[in-house]
């Protein structure tokens, strides 16, 4: 028996190279509403090729250093441009991953006030995650699981758009 598929199913995905539009146009959002009520967000990660991703897995298996990734290439959001990693800013300009650090002193910790921000962005926040608790990351998903993601779906460019 023949079986015959829609033409519709495939379909050219280009290969993801940089942060999705969206998630960048939040991004810089997130920065500036941060630096608004005094807080300096330094994003430290965005997009990454599945070759950084195994990178970042073999570390602390195979490789020196602390484990920072419970999954490889291709099953990270980061993968597919759809995810960011943060740290604060001292006023030194060093990196702080400090989830009590107070620095705009109006006693509430600067990380809870930045992950309140990105949430209402629209960013799911990895330190909600139970199984492995990731403070730093930020994602939006857009309903896509890495599955689908995997198999060649992509958000649109834009939310009113057609997706790719």
């Amino acid at each position: 028996m023949e079986r015959w598929l829609p033409i519709s199913w495939f379909r050219h995905v280009p290969e993801t190279i940089g942060l999705h539009p969206v998630v960048a146009e939040k991004r810089d959002q997130l920065v500036a509403l941060s630096r608004d009520i005094g807080i300096r967000v330094l994003v430290t990660d965005e997009f990454r090729s599945t070759e950084e991703q195994d990178a970042l897995y073999r570390q602390g298996r195979t490789e020196d250093g602390p484990i920072v990734t419970t999954v490889q290439g291709g099953e990270s959001y980061h993968n597919y441009g759809l995810a960011i990693d943060f740290a604060l800013l001292s006023p030194e300009g060093k990196a702080l991953w400090d989830l009590e650090y107070d620095g705009n002193g109006n006693g509430q910790a600067d990380w809870t006030e930045v992950v309140a921000i990105a949430k209402r962005l629209g960013f799911e926040w990895g330190g909600d995650w139970e199984s492995f608790k990731d403070n730093p990351h930020l994602q939006m998903d857009f309903g896509f699981t890495i599955r689908e993601l995997q198999g060649g779906w992509r958000p649109p460019e834009r939310p009113d758009g057609d997706g790719a």
